[in-house]
């Protein structure tokens, strides 16, 4: 069982895999979460919640997976209180080295009118399943979902009730961001004061970002006693995303002086796992987000660019070395090599295998052909994309446009599907409609496009182009990105990679098993 060491040492609980999953289009395959999991793991995180394990057979595997392969992190996995639930999520983090079973239920009059349970029946429901999950694992948190909405009296009732049952942790969960900072330390105050047996215990703070006030929200929480942070990488999430776990970390490294608490990530891994993550989920990270966004170290105005070159500290509170950023910027070329290749992808947070090595080297020498420099942001983009392509049902062989004032603009069309060449000409209104119809020409189906984005990853007419398309089928969100020289390449191959991902949530989730139809969607 994970507990803090000391007064000032903050636990960690990461839930990149489970809440960061729930955002819309935010899919993540088998091996992608592993990978996540494995960087969570190395970093320092203290806790991991992999998953739900009852919501589809794919996550239960996940979860079971990640729980053998951890080496230091504890598993948890998440349950409503149901025995059926609570069963099936021991079942798949019980090969842990230190598994924890993570059950909820909602508190607030709202929840309590959806579940159709009075007071008293849900007070006994909570006292049943935190005993049924006690006596499975040793480690069991509870979590009152919509903590900060339920009544302070009956809030104190149900939480002294789980730690009677047997839990270790008790998790308040700000499940639609509606609390501010002080709020949310003086419910944490409150608790520890009025419910018995709360100083035995960590309490855990969950916040979301819907106003915007999520790590505030978090902090603020420490600073009453929480000794706990549930966050994601990113920040990403339902709605408008959890708490981050890098501002809360950088947060407390930073500011020590008026914090004095401390976490056992290793921040120099930040970068890679947020670039990670950004990857496999197709979220990319806004320029301006805190401590990992592309200009969160760049300098523009004369006066900022002064200070910085004459004392750094100028103008900035940490340095980028602090979260894994480089401060060489070598520029590569169509002449750089393997090795010098892998030391820049290292330096970017980018550790790969030889057999890696060479399909990367191959897409970065077409790069370099169409380039005259690679820049960082180039290779990131270029990490991207393309890793699992060949494994990929629906593939762009060939494309060619005609566009311009004189339409009609066609796009000619050949792609694999199951590794059959198919090929088809279309029309529309503009090179991406052109080909975005030929795509569903050769391969039909109903998914509506919800976003079509695109922005450039460096600067100049040469500027590699990232598009970013999240389509929507039957309740189910996906996202596609790519990144080419070419824009309308770059906008069809992220427009199949959507599609691909469509296939593998199609495979993952029968009709009606959909994890956004399950209810504990906005468990938080």
């Amino acid at each position: 069982m994970t507990q803090a060491s000391d007064q000032d040492r903050v636990l960690i609980f990461d839930t990149t895999l489970r809440d960061g999953e729930q955002s819309p289009g935010a899919t993540m395959t088998h091996a992608e979460k592993l990978e996540i999991a494995a960087l969570l793991d190395e970093m320092g995180v203290d806790i991991i919640e992999a998953g739900f394990p009852i919501a589809s057979e794919g996550d239960f595997q996940a979860v079971s997976e990640i729980a053998k392969q951890s080496k230091n992190s504890v598993i948890c996995g998440l349950a409503r209180a149901s025995t059926n639930d609570i069963n099936r999520a021991w079942e798949a983090v019980k090969h842990a080295g230190q598994p924890r079973i993570h059950t909820f239920i909602g508190t607030s009059p709202l929840h309590r009118d959806i579940t159709k349970l009075s007071q008293d029946e849900m007070a006994d429901k909570i006292n049943v399943t935190v005993g049924h999950a006690r006596n499975l694992c040793g480690d069991v948190q509870w979590s009152p979902m919509d903590a900060t909405r339920t009544e302070h009296d009956y809030l104190c009732r149900v939480v002294e009730i789980a730690i009677k049952a047997g839990a270790t942790t008790i998790n308040i969960p700000d499940t639609v961001g509606y609390t501010a900072p002080s709020e949310s330390a003086d419910l944490i105050r409150m608790l520890l004061e009025r419910v018995p047996g709360a100083d035995e215990i960590i309490f855990a703070t969950h916040c979301h970002n819907d106003l915007g006030m999520a790590t505030a929200n978090a902090l603020a929480a420490v600073g009453a006693g929480a000794r706990q942070i549930e966050c994601t990488i990113n920040g990403l999430g339902e709605r408008a995303g959890n708490t981050a776990l890098e501002e809360v970390v950088m947060a407390l490294k930073v500011r020590n002086d008026i914090m004095p608490y401390r976490t056992g990530i290793d921040t120099r891994l930040i970068m890679k796992a947020s670039r990670l993550v950004a990857t496999v989920s197709g979220f990319p990270v806004q320029f301006n987000k805190a401590i990992v966004g592309k200009n969160a170290f760049a300098h523009e105005s004369g006066i900022h660019q002064d200070g910085m070159l004459k004392n750094a500290e100028t103008f900035e509170i940490m340095r980028p070395e602090d979260i894994g950023l480089t401060a060489t910027s070598l520029v590569m070329g169509k002449h750089s090599g393997r090795a010098a290749l892998r030391s820049k992808l290292k330096d970017l947070g980018f550790e790969i295998a030889d057999n890696q090595l060479n399909d990367v080297f191959v897409r970065f020498k077409e790069l370099a052909d169409r380039k005259k420099e690679v820049y960082d942001d180039d290779l990131v983009a270029l990490m991207r994309v393309g890793e699992d392509a060949a494994n990929d049902r629906l593939q762009i062989k060939r494309l060619h446009v005609v566009c311009g004032t004189d339409g009609p603009q066609s796009a000619e069309l050949t792609m694999l599907i199951d590794g059959v060449e198919h090929k088809t000409q279309s029309t529309g209104d503009g090179p991406v409609d052109a080909t975005f119809n030929a795509v569903k020409q050769l391969f039909p189906h109903h998914a509506r496009l919800q976003l079509y984005q695109v922005h450039a990853v460096t600067e100049g007419t040469d500027a590699q182009a990232t598009v970013s398309v999240r389509m929507e089928e039957d309740g189910r969100i996906v996202t596609g990105q790519s990144a080419d020289t070419d824009t309308v390449v770059a906008s069809a191959k992220a427009y199949v990679n959507a599609l691909n991902r469509l296939l593998v949530r199609r495979a993952r989730t029968a009709p009606g098993e959909d994890k956004r139809e399950v209810s504990y969607k906005d468990v938080s």
